[in-house]
């Protein structure tokens, strides 16, 4: 799995918005609406049947009414469900729910029928049909109902964990897993590891202030061959760019052109995403847990349930095979340590949950399981298994703390 190029991540990220689908599927109603009266003489055979006077009219006007009315319930619907996950769970699980193409698909289904509705009315107030077209409008506006039907059946099924607690922890696990796969698999996206920067590297910086969310790692690299130059990646996906932070540097001696082609190589946002930022999931996954352990909610269970989520992902991580093969020699990329994304998983769960002896323990036995499961990398989990040890104990009593001694013990064996 190969980090994807500027243009189709573009795609992908235009395909996740909720206006584009409900706007294709719009643009299809009013098509199909239209083309009943065409699609009649293009038949072999004669397709009409007698219908009632204002039959079509009629199923149109409940069509347009019911669907004005569910299309406003679905986005109400959904703006609770966003609005929940951002007071429960974290803001930055939010951008996942707006991605979601079952509800996506039910809002845009939705639309596109008051939509064809709306058309076939007017189509049909001004005599654009004749009878075999009315027939085929007919029969175009049952197939439509159908589908709203099978659909608002499915979205009701889908709301009953729309937005909830468990729901949300599913799909932070499942963006923070592919993207932590991503990175074990690829953890220089392709380019060669990080080396010292050369003294007389130009550093590149970026037009405005933000988060590096992409890197066309290929376009770099062809442009670094072209230019016969040598780019180092300074400001990998996840760090902010700024006066400080250089996003590259370039060796060589490029010129103004080689420079800007650079900066354009990179996406700089006001937000972290979570594709090819292998740190952001697990940090989203580990603020829902510290907010489950806050004074103000005082939920364990979610707590434990976050550390089981932490625990796939990185279960995922560590069986995932590196890529040998370098795709891109004339870049440079610095990848983050195993310990950076264990501290950005594991310490806030420690801090916040030092007085919580079962979530402590769930922790430590996580811990020794991962550590169990990587032997080569079992020494930054044993470190935060440490660290881990040594804030709860002084938080905890001497009973809780001997229990979780002792719990330690049988975890990791000793």
């Amino acid at each position: 799995m190969r980090s994807r190029g500027a243009l189709a991540s573009f795609f992908l990220r235009l395909g996740r918005q909720v206006w584009v689908r409900a706007a294709a599927f719009t643009v299809i109603a009013i098509i199909v609406a239209l083309a009943a009266k065409f699609i009649g003489p293009l038949l072999p055979f004669s397709f009409s049947f007698s219908l009632g006077d204002g039959a079509v009219d009629s199923l149109l006007q409940i069509i347009a009414t019911a669907m004005l009315t569910v299309s406003t319930f679905s986005v109400t619907a959904m703006v609770t469900a966003f609005s929940s996950a951002t007071t429960t769970a974290t803001p930055r699980s939010t951008q996942l729910l707006i991605a979601d193409p079952t509800s996506q698909n039910a809002v845009s289904t939705f639309v596109g029928a008051f939509a064809f509705s709306l058309v076939g009315i007017v189509a049909l107030s001004t005599g654009y049909y004749e009878q075999q077209g009315r027939t085929i409008l007919f029969v175009a506006t049952l197939v439509i109902i159908a589908i709203v039907v099978v659909t608002l059946l499915r979205w009701i099924s889908h709301l009953s964990t729309f937005g909830r607690m468990a729901d949300v922890i599913d799909r932070v696990e499942e963006a923070a897993a592919l993207s932590l796969e991503l990175h074990a698999e690829h953890p220089t996206l392709g380019a060669r590891p990080a080396v010292p920067i050369p003294p007389d590297a130009v550093a590149v910086h970026a037009e405005k202030v933000g988060y590096v969310t992409h890197i066309d790692v290929a376009v770099l690299d062809r442009l670094a061959r072209q230019a016969d130059v040598e780019i180092h990646v300074n400001a990998t996906p996840g760090r902010t760019a700024d006066a400080r932070v250089p996003l590259a540097f370039v060796t060589g001696g490029p010129d103004d052109d080689v420079v800007s082609a650079v900066i354009r190589a990179f996406r700089v946002e006001h937000h972290r995403t979570y594709e090819q930022d292998p740190r952001f999931g697990v940090i989203a996954l580990a603020e829902i847990g510290s907010r489950a352990l806050s004074p103000a909610v005082n939920d364990p269970g979610t707590a434990i349930d976050v550390i089981a989520a932490l625990q796939r992902v990185f279960s995922r991580a560590l069986t995932t095979e590196r890529a040998e093969d370098i795709d891109h020699e004339h870049v440079f990329v610095p990848a983050p340590p195993l310990s950076d994304l264990a501290a950005d998983a594991f310490r806030p769960l420690a801090r916040d949950g030092a007085e919580h002896i079962e979530v402590q323990i769930r922790l430590q036995k996580c811990l020794a399981s991962l550590a169990a499961s990587s032997p080569a990398q079992a020494e930054v989990f044993r470190d935060a298994a440490r660290a881990a040890f040594a804030r709860s104990r002084r938080a905890l009593d001497r009973s809780d703390a001997r229990t979780l001694r002792t719990a330690v013990r049988e975890a990791w064996g000793r």
